[in-house]
């Protein structure tokens, strides 16, 4: 396998779940400002999309989107400690975070990236961001994983995720069950692990 990745972005995620399964996977660096992989091929000739995580299989097959791509790599891994087996319950808690990491977290960040926005109207995206880190954090109290005792691929997204508020300047620092967390997740050797191949 071989998965298109850019520092720090959200396909941090699966160069955590790679790391955690062992998959064997290589990785091809993309240039997102360019849209230029390190072979210096035109990335939208590869994802049309224009934008990473992409892995590409096996057998040429290139599957696309984040959250898709972790459930994947865990299955593949035969993980259920990461993803739970369908029909558990447990199961569903874990894909409940993810839907709500990627449509209430992730996708919130979009206009505090956007260069076109002024100040004013970024303050209120900011605000409301910061509203829904506030619920996680109130959410995670004394735990160390989003679901239970365990580490899965939602604690991968989430940690992913939280560290881009130091990109956007929204001060997270108050939240302390969160922050408690971070430090957490960030001592597993596969966070360090993909945190150090990435140059982060």
């Amino acid at each position: 396998m071989k998965l298109f990745y850019t520092p720090g972005t959200c396909s941090l995620v699966a160069h955590i779940l790679l790391h955690e399964t062992g998959l064997p996977c290589t990785l091809e660096r993309v240039e997102l400002a360019s849209h230029r992989t390190a072979a210096d091929e035109d990335f939208y000739s590869i994802n049309p999309k224009g934008y990473v995580p992409l892995l590409q299989l096996d057998d040429g097959q290139r599957l696309s989107e984040g959250p898709v791509i972790a459930q994947y790599l865990c299955e593949r891994a035969g993980r259920s400690d990461l993803l739970p087996a369908v029909g558990e319950l447990a199961r569903y808690r874990v894909l409940e975070w993810q839907a709500y990491i990627s449509s209430e977290l992730h996708k919130s960040y979009s206009p505090l990236f956007n260069p076109a926005l002024d100040a004013a109207a970024k303050q209120v995206f900011s605000e409301a961001l910061l509203k829904k880190f506030s619920w996680v954090s109130e959410r995670l109290g004394e735990r160390n994983y989003l679901c239970d005792d365990r580490f899965t691929l939602a604690d991968a997204y989430l940690f992913t995720v939280a560290r881009w508020s130091s990109l956007v300047g929204l001060d997270l620092s108050g939240l302390v069950p969160l922050q408690r967390y971070l430090a957490g997740i960030g001592e597993r050797p596969a966070v360090h692990a993909a945190l150090a191949a990435e140059g982060l």
